[in-house]
């Protein structure tokens, strides 16, 4: 999309006021959502899963806080190279799944919000330049670092409705 020259200034306005909206929803997102879901839950209770053959609650945030790191990754990637592929990240084929998902539920709490605080301290020591950087998806293509984050929180979200329908459900 072409922008007139005077509307320059502008475009680069709302470049970093939506880049400060997005770090805004990925600062609160996870801690509102988890504040408010568990309530009065049980922490026992996270580890049942209510439908079989799907992720309880404790898995799948101990599938968010592995994916914080994996996503901690792609980003020194995509700062250190040019376009790098990245493979499709799926729990079962991490062979590092089986420990982070046989953690007690409350560490595994812990080791989220710490993942979520390293995520925050790397992406606001970021400039705009950085967020234009970009990484080759299997299914999406190239993409910058900007819609990665996107990405990142789309699927955390997915995986917070889970949650919500494992404690919440009926």
């Amino acid at each position: 999309m072409l922008l007139p020259l005077r509307n320059t200034f502008a475009a680069k306005n709302s470049i970093m006021n939506k880049s400060n909206t997005r770090l805004q929803r990925c600062e609160t997102q996870l801690q509102d959502f988890l504040a408010e879901t568990l309530r009065d839950i049980s922490i026992d209770t996270l580890s049942v899963a209510k439908t079989p053959g799907k992720w309880s609650a404790h898995e799948n945030l101990a599938h968010l806080a592995r994916y914080h790191q994996i996503f901690l990754q792609r980003i020194d990637r995509m700062l250190s190279e040019t376009r790098p592929e990245f493979p499709r990240y799926r729990a079962e084929d991490d062979p590092d799944w089986a420990s982070w998902a046989g953690l007690p539920t409350q560490q595994v709490l812990v080791r989220l919000s710490s993942m979520r605080a390293k995520l925050m301290a790397r992406l606001l020591a970021l400039n705009e330049e950085d967020f234009q950087r970009t990484g080759v998806h299997p299914k999406f293509g190239e993409m910058s670092l900007s819609l990665w984050l996107e990405f990142f929180l789309v699927h955390e979200a997915h995986h917070l409705y889970l949650v919500l329908q494992q404690v919440r459900g009926a």
